[in-house]
C-alpha cells in the first residue's frame, strides 16, 4: 500500500501560497504533505525562502485532515533544538496529532547564516543524534537540564504540547545515516529509488517503520515546455553530491551553468504522459518506500493537482 503525498516547496512559493496549496492537496486526495525547512533557495530564481514555522500555523487553519510534516528540519546549528521542540510542539497541537518533524543532518546553504563553521558530516550526525534526545526529552513535558557534547539546557520546560510526542522521520543520503535513522528515528526520509540505504535502515531497527521519499516531477501540457521549466526552475535536481557544502544561492547557480536541460531531464519527470509519472512512483515502490510525496516544479501548481486528482492518484487508490 503507498501513501502519496505533496511537496511545499518554500523554494518556488510565498507563506499564503503554501497554505493554499496544503488545503488544495488534501481536497484533491494527497494523503499527506511536507514542506521544506529553508533559510535560502537553491538558486534566486526560485525566488522564496519563508519561515517554516509560521507557515505550518497557516497550514494548521487551512486544513482538515492531511498529515503534514517538515522536509526536512537541520535541530542542530541555524535554530537549537531547544526552539526547534517548542515550536514543533505547537506546529503538532495547532495540527492536531497530525504533524511529523523530518530532520537531517543539513546543508551549508541554511545553517552557515549564524556565522558558525560548517562541520564534517560525522560531526553533524552526532550532533543530530544528541539533538533527537534532547527534543524527545522536552516533549515529555518535565523540567529539562543538559550538558552535553555540543548543546546545553538550562531548566527548559515545554508546556503546550500535543497528547502525544511528533514521530521524528530521519534524512539519510548514505549509509552511516541510514544506519543512525533506523537506530533513532520513528521513519525513513531518503533521496531517490535506490533501495540500500532502506536495507540499512531496517537492518538497524527500522523494520516496518514508515519510508518516505521525494519525487521530483514537471508536469506541464507538453514535454517541452516542462522540460525547459524544470531547468529553469530546479537545476539542482542534477547537481548530486554537492548539494551540502554549497553556502549561498550563487554558488548553486555558478553550477547550474554546468547543467543541461537533459540532464535536468534525467532526474525530473517532465511529462504530461500519466504512464510516466506511474511509472516512477512504482520504481520508489519497488525500492521499499511506502510514502512518496511528490514535487511539482514550477507555477503551475493547479494544472498538476488536476492531472493528478484525474490520473495519477486513481491509479493507487486502495
Amino acid at each position: 500500500m503507498v501513501s502519496l503525498g505533496y511537496k511545499l516547496a518554500s523554494e518556488e512559493h510565498g507563506p499564503s501560497d503554501l497554505a493554499r496549496y496544503a488545503r488544495r492537496a488534501e481536497e484533491t486526495g494527497f494523503e499527506f504533505a511536507m514542506i521544506s525547512d529553508h533559510y535560502h533557495p537553491w538558486t534566486s530564481d526560485q525566488g522564496e525562502s519563508p519561515f517554516v514555522w509560521g507557515t505550518l500555523g497557516a497550514i494548521a487553519e487551512t486544513t482538515d485532515g492531511i498529515e503534514v510534516g517538515t522536509g526536512v528540519t537541520c535541530p542542530t546549528m541555524r535554530v537549537h533544538p531547544v526552539i526547534v521542540a517548542q515550536a514543533a510542539a505547537t506546529a503538532a497541537t495547532m495540527l492536531e496529532d497530525r504533524f511529523f518533524l523530518g530532520v537531517g543532518t543539513g546543508e551549508r546553504l541554511n545553517e552557515h547564516v549564524l556565522g558558525d563553521s560548517w562541520p564534517n558530516h560525522r560531526t553533524r550526525l552526532e550532533m543530530l543524534v544528541e539533538a533527537v534526545d534532547v527534543m524527545r526529552a522536552l516533549w515529555d513535558g518535565d523540567l529539562q537540564s543538559h550538558d552535553g557534547e555540543h548543546y546545553t539546557v538550562e531548566s527548559a520546560q515545554i508546556f503546550t504540547r500535543p497528547d502525544d510526542p511528533p514521530s521524528i522521520h530521519v534524512a539519510a543520503g548514505g549509509p552511516r545515516t541510514a544506519t543512525t535513522a533506523g537506530r533513532i528515528g520513528d521513519g525513513f526520509v531518503g533521496a531517490g529509488p535506490a533501495s540500500e540505504h532502506i536495507e540499512r535502515f531496517e537492518e538497524a531497527g527500522g523494520e516496518g517503520k514508515p519510508k518516505y521519499a521525494e519525487m521530483a516531477v514537471c508536469w506541464a501540457e507538453d514535454e517541452a515546455e516542462a522540460r525547459r521549466t524544470a531547468h529553469e526552475q530546479w537545476p539542482n535536481a542534477a547537481m548530486p553530491g554537492v548539494g551540502s557544502e554549497l553556502p549561498t544561492p550563487a554558488h548553486f547557480e555558478q553550477t547550474a551553468e554546468m547543467v543541461s536541460e537533459d540532464d535536468v531531464a534525467e532526474a525530473v519527470v517532465c511529462s504530461p504522459d500519466p504512464a510516466d509519472h506511474v511509472e516512477e512512483i512504482e520504481t520508489y515502490l519497488d525500492a521499499g518506500y511506502d510514502h512518496i510525496c511528490v514535487h511539482q516544479i514550477g507555477p503551475d501548481q493547479v494544472g498538476f493537482f488536476e492531472f493528478y486528482e484525474d490520473e495519477i492518484l486513481p491509479e493507487f487508490d486502495g
